[in-house]
């Protein structure tokens, strides 16, 4: 009796320590990997000379205590910055039109590679589409075109019809892929009825339909909405500056904050509209512009943030306008490798003002322009781009291009949801650090220095020591 009584107690004693040890597990923030020295690290490489591209490495990466005199770069999870929606591109439809015109089983292949996170897959995580016609569309147009001389007031011949055909069709394939894929929808111009010079090209906004465009937006958001595709923010137009596009139109400070305080946020208020208003959606080199909105208290109430291009400018704008009103978001919707790309500096030039300048600068998505284009950059409108390069070509095969490269680096890994961390500056190693919702922490690392380095990776006290060749990205995670 006595024995057994011993066995019991024994018994009972582990199972109470078993359940403390699982207690201790659950509540771990980071799941209690880090804390041992047998965490290995996967390790994503491309190569700047493209002997590799975007491919783990088998190289053996654990934390350890043992030191050395290597560069370190310390990721610090404990302090945060922005919480990511995701990494991305613009899906034009010039775009959707290259994609849906392949053999449908090559169709569904490619969208599964470029939006599952499954395999090779490169996971986009965030889109950006256009309301009407970019210039990356065959022809140019608008959701509610009339005869020259003629206009639409009530918006009767209001109708997303040129998307059917191949947009929407692509948007709801990559839906079933990743069914919460955020997407922005921005407008290149009005209808022309609705501007001063009724060209496409060009042109200011005629201030007497204002109400009229607001309930354009309202009924472009109600129905994508009606086709299953939710629209999670809009701008209220592409380049504001620039009216040299085929379509453009100019729209002023004053006059966009004029259009969200008056006429678009009440319309979408009253619509029952969730859609954020994200303004600006041009350079980082004329901050001034998002500045002048933001100081209008009477607009900020609809504004969610700030979106931006790096056609001129520097990356840190971002970070100017986020110390301006953070309590606002700021984004990065747009930049164009121009081809034939030259894959050393551009991808690196990318890694390092996008991935990792336009996240260290708060923006809560990346996003290159455009998805995909054929070998000829096409299609694009007459005076559209001629030389934009997509992030795969599709002709008689998919060619996988820079902004490719680029996007994938991030978007796999880096999850919505993820948040940025604190990570240190190492010479000549340019990084970004992140936490994804599952606990895994990720760093993207770019080699500047010009020489091979072996450096090291600081977490919790241990270090990995992984190299990287000059021009080479890595994206750790573990």
């Amino acid at each position: 009796m006595k024995s057994l009584l011993s066995i019991a107690t024994l018994t009972l004693v582990f199972v109470i320590l078993l359940a403390c040890n699982k207690s201790h597990s659950k509540s771990n923030p980071d799941n209690n990997p880090t804390d041992t020295a047998t965490v290995n690290v996967d390790f994503w490489l491309t190569r700047a000379d493209q002997t590799v591209l975007f491919t783990k490495q088998s190289t053996a990466l654990t934390f350890s205590t043992v030191s050395n005199t290597n560069s370190t770069i310390t990721v610090d999870t404990t302090t945060t910055y922005q919480t990511m929606d995701g990494f991305g591109f613009a899906l034009t439809g010039g775009s959707a039109d290259v994609i849906h015109h392949m053999a449908a089983a090559n169709e569904d292949t490619l969208l599964h590679e470029l939006f599952s996170t499954d395999g090779n897959s490169i996971g986009i995580s965030y889109l950006r589409i256009s309301i009407g016609a970019s210039d990356l569309d065959s022809a140019v147009f608008t959701f509610d075109d009339m005869p020259q001389g003629q206009t639409d007031t009530a918006l009767a011949n209001f109708s997303i019809a040129p998307d059917m055909t191949d947009l929407i069709p692509v948007l709801k394939k990559i839906l079933t892929i990743n069914p919460t894929i955020k997407i922005l929808a921005t407008p290149w111009t009005a209808p022309v009825w609705m501007k001063t010079n009724d060209n496409s090209v060009g042109g200011n906004f005629n201030h007497q339909y204002y109400d009229v465009y607001a309930n354009y937006f309202v009924k472009y958001i109600e129905a994508m909405r009606a086709q299953g595709i939710t629209i999670d923010a809009i701008t209220p137009q592409n380049e504001p500056m620039n009216p040299g596009n085929n379509p453009s139109m100019l729209l002023s400070a004053s006059e966009e904050a004029d259009f969200i305080k008056n006429h678009l946020g009440p319309a979408f208020q009253q619509a029952g509209i969730t859609a954020k208003i994200i303004i600006f959606d041009h350079n980082c080199g004329d901050p001034e512009y998002p500045l002048d909105i933001l100081s209008d208290t009477a607009a900020l109430k609809y504004i969610d943030g700030t979106a931006f291009h790096l056609y001129s400018g520097d990356i840190s704008a971002l970070t100017q306008i986020h110390n301006a009103a953070p309590q606002k978001n700021v984004y990065f919707t747009e930049q164009w490798v121009g081809a034939p790309s030259n894959f050393s500096g551009d991808f690196n030039w990318g890694i390092k003002n996008l991935v990792i300048g336009a996240s260290n600068n708060w923006a809560k998505c990346v996003l290159q322009w455009n998805l995909a284009s054929d070998p000829t950059y096409g299609p694009h409108t007459a005076g559209g781009c001629t030389s934009c390069m997509g992030a795969v070509t599709i002709g008689a095969s998919v060619v996988r291009n820079t902004p490719y490269y680029t996007i994938a680096h991030a978007a796999k890994f880096v999850r919505p949801g993820s948040v940025r961390v604190a990570s240190s500056v190492a010479a000549g190693l340019s990084n970004v650090a992140f936490v994804t919702p599952d606990g895994k922490k990720v760093l993207i690392v770019l080699n500047e220095s010009g020489i091979s380095q072996t450096f090291n990776i600081s977490f919790k006290g241990k270090i990995v020591s992984p190299s990287l060749p000059p021009g080479g990205v890595g994206t750790f995670v573990w």
